[in-house]
Order: structure tokens, then C-alpha cells, then sequence
């Protein structure tokens, strides 16, 4: 069920395939902590290939665009299993990336990191995903950041995990810090060199517990 505000005409609903296009924009556009990466790659869709579409395709169930009118100006996608997740990218992810941007050359400055990651996937780190097993990323454009959009669309993508009986989610990267707030919602800075956030699921809300150290 979309969840909008009709002062906006904003509204929250799941990712179609046809956002396919947008949500290549919208990570790019916003690929520079925030800001438009559009000339800091070569080629367009290298974040994209990352940090949003293979969210989009093989978890379509925790995939979710803030829209306006027909157009995804937003999104939050997760992974429910992060373990399980970089199994597939593997399987059914990277290859046909790897295909896709096998005559980039990298030119600018963000393309070695893309390039490497996907020749060279991260792996999550093990002692996180036993308590908070899912991750999240989340994006929007700048005309509809502080808004409060960022915390509707981390609500809808709790409540997915929720429902699919997720008991805990990481959040790694400095950015998402600021858009974690809320009454039901303590957040918890881990350690360098992860940085980041995690939440756990309690009865009918999300909060920090039990945060494990940084093993050394």
C-alpha cells in the first residue's frame, strides 16, 4: 500500500521494474556522499551496479521508491540475509556485470572503485550479520531531503524485515547516521574501521542492543 502526504503528493510504494532508470539516476546523482557523482564516472550505471539494482532485482520484496507522481525520486532496498545475499550477487549478479563494464577503462576518479568491487566483492563481516543479519542502502535526491522522507522510507523497510521475521539490520556507512532518528530508534556508532549503524528488532519497534565490539 503506498503511504503518502498529500500536502506533497509525495508517496512511498514498492520498486517496479520500470524504475529501473531512475534508480540508476538516483544513485549516481547522489553517489558523492550525497551530492552528484555524474562526473566522477566514465560510465553512468557503475554505481548503480552496486549500491542499488542488483537490490531492485533480486530482492524485490525489500525494495521501496519514494515517488513523484510516476517518477522514483528515492529509494530504500535491504538484503533480509547478507550472507545469503553476497552468495547470490555472486551466482547471479556479477557476472553479467562484469560483462556489462568489461571495456571500462577507469577514467575518473570514483571508477576504480566501483571496478574493484565488483571483480573484487566485499564480504560483510561475520560476527555483525549473527545478530543483525539484513543491510540497507537508502538514497534521495535533493529536492526532497529534509523532509522527513528518509525516516518514512526507513520506516516502510523496517517493517518489511519485519514482517519477513528479521531480527536485526546494519547500516554501514557515515551518511545513513543522519537519517536514523526517531522515538523507536537508538542508533549506535561502531567502531572504526566499520562506522556505521545497527538496529535490532524488539516488540513492534527497532532499537540498538546488545552492540557487539569490533573484534580485533
Amino acid at each position: 500500500t503506498p503511504t503518502a502526504t498529500p500536502a506533497s503528493g509525495l508517496h512511498i510504494r514498492r520498486a517496479v521494474p520500470a524504475d529501473r532508470d531512475a534508480l540508476f539516476e538516483i544513485c549516481l546523482k547522489t553517489a558523492d556522499s550525497g551530492e552528484d557523482a555524474s562526473a566522477l564516472y566514465s560510465e553512468p550505471h557503475l554505481p548503480g551496479y552496486v549500491w542499488v539494482m542488483p537490490y531492485a532485482e533480486l530482492e524485490p520484496d525489500f525494495a521501496f521508491v519514494l515517488a513523484d507522481g510516476g517518477r522514483a525520486i528515492g529509494y530504500v532496498v535491504a538484503a533480509a540475509d547478507t550472507a545469503a545475499f553476497e552468495r547470490r550477487l555472486e551466482a547471479e549478479w556479477w557476472p553479467g556485470v562484469r560483462r556489462a563494464i568489461a571495456g571500462v577503462v577507469p577514467s575518473l576518479p570514483f571508477d576504480f572503485t566501483v571496478l574493484e568491487r565488483v571483480n573484487t566483492p566485499e564480504r560483510h563481516e561475520e560476527w555483525l550479520a549473527v545478530d543483525y543479519p539484513a543491510h540497507l542502502h537508502i538514497n534521495i535526491l535533493p529536492q526532497a531531503q529534509a523532509a522527513g522522507w528518509g525516516w518514512r522510507l526507513i520506516e516502510r523497510e523496517l517493517d518489511a524485515l519485519r514482517q519477513a521475521g528479521i531480527r536485526g539490520v546494519h547500516l554501514l556507512g557515515g551518511r545513513v547516521q543522519g537519517v536514523i532518528r526517531g522515538e523507536d530508534i537508538e542508533d549506535h556508532l561502531l567502531p572504526e574501521p566499520l562506522g556505521g549503524t545497527v538496529c535490532r528488532i524488539g516488540r513492534g519497534t527497532w532499537g540498538r542492543r546488545d552492540v557487539r565490539p569490533v573484534a580485533a
